[in-house]
């Protein structure tokens, strides 16, 4: 199978991304392997325009010649190509209804869309992602909240270091205080989450002593879902009991907001699932958490944190929610909890982001395409020929929703 030409688009989405697929370097890697890679000219990318020109790689205004089209955030629909086999992240797989007409046109435009979010392997672990920094900044970002709400200390916003080792010098200047944290995931988000309290030098502890006991120190918890999930009949806990048959579950989280300073959310969640708290806990007296970093950043009332109701951005990254009201009021009060939920914190590593991001679309995913017989690009296929693919099927109702309301 010949080589497809790529081209790497500019961000259309408001506001623009500054994340590019491949850098510089690594599209010149590419044609001297001979690969033939164009980039759209932009004037918001990490990497400016001058960046690639010296490394020999074209920039141009039209990329309608490219045979694959290769992206981050969701494509406005008037900037879509028809015919075009496209990577992006389309944020449509869980039937985000602000979302619907993208996935609509994509099929009218005869559009090929490769989602990030479920190219897999066999598995079904997932093969590229930003999650490890949206963990990263997320983290980062909660203790800046914490900073800001309670004037304990400083912490500089992740996007004014041009690169994470910087943050992380940064993190042995401050003096933390005996801040606990409670931090729930252990995926890439996770883990991404706790790298970055390490490198803070924040005590990992166990949910059990972190429940139980006092410390002088700052720390933190990292929970497993069984950590916060249990049976109602007080049976054992089984994981794909629990995903398969949540009705069987209630959840045991409040005993961790009654302690923690921090709520740092880092897990993958669907509707199925339970939401951590309901909005009548926060009126609890027992409710201690005044930060909620959420790095999930699904919008209540589908979510697992029912007081993120919006994306925060990076611009405006933190908004407060009132204990009293239950609507959203001026962060760092009284009766606030402080919600930090942007919705595209590795934008604020692009650089580090981009990078990691490219090596693995090089290593993994490029190969795949290479092979007309792919099950990786298949299983991650949402459109083809003019509609949804088998594999994509149970998306159907949701995109003849506003058709079948005209009718």
């Amino acid at each position: 199978m010949s080589k497809p030409s790529i081209g790497i688009i500019r961000e259309g989405k408001i506001p623009p991304d500054a994340r590019v697929a491949f850098t510089p370097e690594q599209c010149s890697h590419l044609m001297s392997e001979g690969w033939t890679i164009s980039v759209q000219s932009s004037p918001h990318r990490c990497y400016p325009d001058a960046d690639y020109i010296k490394a020999g790689v074209p920039v141009v205004e039209d990329v309608s010649n490219a045979d694959v089209l290769i992206g981050i955030k969701e494509v406005p629909i008037e900037q879509l190509i028809p015919n075009k086999t496209y990577f992006f992240f389309s944020h449509t797989i869980k039937k985000q209804v602000h979302n619907r007409g993208l996935l609509q046109a994509m099929i009218e435009k005869n559009i090929a869309m490769i989602d990030y979010e479920v190219l897999t392997d066999e598995n079904h672990e997932r093969l590229i992602a930003f999650g490890h920094f949206a963990g990263v900044v997320g983290a980062h970002n909660g203790l800046y909240t914490y900073g800001q709400r309670t004037g304990l200390f400083h912490l500089p916003r992740m996007n004014s270091f041009p690169h994470y080792e910087d943050a992380r010098e940064y993190y042995s200047t401050v003096q933390w205080p005996p801040i606990k944290i409670v931090l729930t995931g252990k995926g890439r988000v996770g883990m991404g989450a706790a790298q970055v309290l390490d490198d803070m030098g924040f005590q990992s502890v166990a949910p059990s002593d972190f429940l139980s006991k006092e410390y002088s120190t700052a720390v933190y918890t990292q929970l497993d879902v069984l950590d916060y999930v249990k049976k109602k009949s007080g049976g054992e806990f089984q994981k794909k009991e629990y995903y398969t048959h949540p009705e069987l579950f209630e959840m045991d989280f409040m005993k961790y907001l009654a302690v923690a300073d921090i709520f740092i959310n880092g897990i993958f969640w669907d509707k199925k699932s339970l939401a951590f708290f309901t909005l009548s806990d926060i009126q609890r007296t027992d409710f201690f958490t005044k930060v909620i970093a959420d790095i999930t950043c699904d919008i209540a009332p589908d979510s697992s944190v029912p007081t993120t109701i919006k994306a925060s951005t990076i611009e405006d990254p933190v908004f407060g929610f009132s204990r009293k009201t239950l609507q959203e009021c001026k962060p760092y009060t009284e009766e606030s909890i402080d919600i930090m939920s942007i919705d595209n914190l590795p934008n604020e590593l692009p650089r580090d982001a981009s990078n990691s991001f490219g090596e693995k679309f090089i290593s993994v995913i490029l190969p795949e395409l290479m092979n007309e017989d792919s099950a990786v690009i298949r299983r991650a296929t949402m459109t083809k020929q003019g509609s949804l693919t088998e594999e994509f099927s149970y998306l159907s109702d949701f995109v003849m929703h506003d058709i079948a309301q005209n009718i």
